[in-house]
């Protein structure tokens, strides 16, 4: 009977800890307000879901969806002053 195992070797160059690098971390640190933003916005539509919204919760809707736009306008901004080295 024939071996039917893989003839090449494994491709992967270090196995894989399942931890965030220090860079990646970093990211997530710079891009936390606009998840917060994000996760306000998610909680003020669930509560909207088994019932009409009020006129308070489109209120509430519109805020989050302000603060989230505001969010990525600044995280967009520091991102690309980081890029040009904080030369405007």
């Amino acid at each position: 009977m024939k071996s039917i195992a893989a003839l090449q070797a494994v491709v992967t160059a270090a196995p894989f800890d399942g931890e965030p690098s220090v860079g990646e971390l970093d990211a997530i640190e710079q891009e936390m307000p606009l998840i917060l933003a994000e996760v306000d916005l998610l909680d003020a539509e669930i509560k909207t879901l088994d019932r009409p919204a009020t006129g308070l919760d489109e209120r509430r809707i519109r805020r989050a969806r302000n603060r989230v736009l505001a969010e990525r306008r600044d995280l967009t901004n520091r991102i690309g002053a980081m890029a040009t080295g904080g030369a405007a």
